[in-house]
């Protein structure tokens, strides 16, 4: 029932036609650093964009032609439950590292399709996602467990 009713949301917002922000635009972003730590003991940075208002979220990385090796996208959600992502109107494939509330990465998607209207589920309760270049995850060798330091997470 629960996976239905993300199904049924992505849909409807499928439906609604291109994302706009509030202004009538596209949405803009703030950007900040994070790093992820490897259980390995690795240390990587990014400069990434915030998604943290209902229309940043909507809009993410969608109608971008590229994204700097080091870039990405930061969701950030309220609360913790169940999230689910797609892939509509994105140009580029993508990592999906889905976080929770203490900066742990709980799953990765990745190699995401481009254009794709399947439901990427988090399996459980996350507060964020991250999306980075398809690759990174595997290149960098970043694993469910690792750590995501950001002062979205405590």
């Amino acid at each position: 029932m629960k996976r239905l009713l993300i199904l049924l949301t992505l849909l409807a917002a499928a439906w609604a036609g291109p994302v706009q922000g509030q202004s009538g635009g596209l949405a803009t972003f703030t950007t900040a650093s994070l790093n992820i730590e490897t259980a390995a003991g690795s240390d990587h940075a990014f400069n990434v964009e915030i998604a943290e208002t209902p229309d940043q979220r909507a809009q993410g990385l969608m109608f971008r032609r590229q994204l700097a090796g080091d870039a990405g996208m930061l969701f950030l959600f309220d609360r913790s439950e169940e999230r689910a992502m797609w892939m509509k109107n994105t140009l580029i494939p993508l990592d999906m590292l889905f976080i929770d509330d203490t900066g742990k990465i709980v799953r990765i998607e990745e190699r995401t399709v481009p254009h794709s209207l399947r439901a990427i589920v988090s399996g459980g309760p996350v507060s964020a996602v991250l999306e980075l270049n398809a690759g990174t995850a595997s290149r960098l060798m970043i694993k469910p467990g690792d750590r995501v330091r950001h002062p979205a997470f405590r």
